[in-house]
């Protein structure tokens, strides 16, 4: 099932994915959930990021391609930092270049959607707190982050962090393919099979730490082929089984 939430009449909604249309639902996914007989073109909704986060932790070097890209060494345990839930935004919006940045990067990522409250949650347990999963592209950048040190400036500027286009709830996360695409280019191509910590141990060991509530995003790394982008570019994260999220890089004056 697809998840997705929009704008109908001024108000944000959620609703199922139906072939080209959007079936509108009372409620939210995280709580409440029902399907009315309302439905709409999909070409006529303006979809929105699919869930309001109050946090978004995101994984550093996390696929076997990209740590041996980088040449380093498989890590041992997850490397998490944070990213401001003001730097969301949905399918089709704009990625704002600050003019404090010299090199801005795409990073096309796996999304976990928690579905339920998560604290010291089991391996075992963690498939039961997992709502579904949707595209993410942790923008990042690059040059701030290495002269900084730490992440949180380089990772947490407002438009850099884009998701969607829904939640699919019924994937094998452990079995998909990921593409980056650059003005139409393909950029990375990888596949989930290549991550280090598997989506189930990241909501466990993540969970020992903080917890984790409905709507919060777990975004699971970027594989090797990460590189620039630059005002006017076009780029898209393609995960089969779920979906494309595409954006626009714009100016920001």
């Amino acid at each position: 099932m697809k998840i997705g939430r929009f704008l109908l009449k001024g108000k944000v909604v959620f609703g199922v994915l139906d072939g080209e249309e959007m079936r509108v639902a009372e409620g939210t996914p995280f709580g409440d959930f029902t399907l009315t007989d309302e439905v709409f073109p999909l070409e006529e909704v303006r979809l929105l990021a699919p869930s309001e986060p109050s946090k978004i932790v995101a994984l550093g070097l996390n696929y076997r391609d990209h740590a041996q890209e980088m040449k380093q060494e498989l890590p041992k345990e997850p490397l998490i930092f944070l990213k401001p839930s003001t730097a969301v935004i949905g399918p089709g919006e704009a990625i704002l270049y600050p003019p404090s940045v010299g090199r801005l990067d795409y990073e096309g990522e796996l999304a976990i959607i928690i579905g339920k409250e998560a604290r010291d949650v089991s391996v075992k347990e963690a498939k039961d707190y997992i709502l579904g999963y949707t595209c993410f592209n942790d923008v990042t950048a690059r040059d701030l982050q290495r002269r900084d040190g730490q992440w949180t400036r380089a990772k947490g500027f407002d438009t850099f962090a884009p998701m969607g286009p829904w939640i699919e709830t019924e994937v094998d996360p452990l079995n998909l393919r990921l593409e980056t695409y650059l003005n139409g280019q393909l950029r990375q191509s990888s596949h989930t099979s290549q991550l280090i910590f598997s989506p189930y141990q990241l909501v466990s060991f993540i969970s020992q730490v903080m917890t984790l509530l409905a709507g919060d995003v777990i975004a699971t790394g970027t594989p090797s082929g990460v590189g620039p982008m630059e005002v006017g570019d076009r780029v898209r994260v393609v995960i089969e089984g779920i979906g494309t999220l595409e954006n626009f890089v714009k100016g920001r004056g």
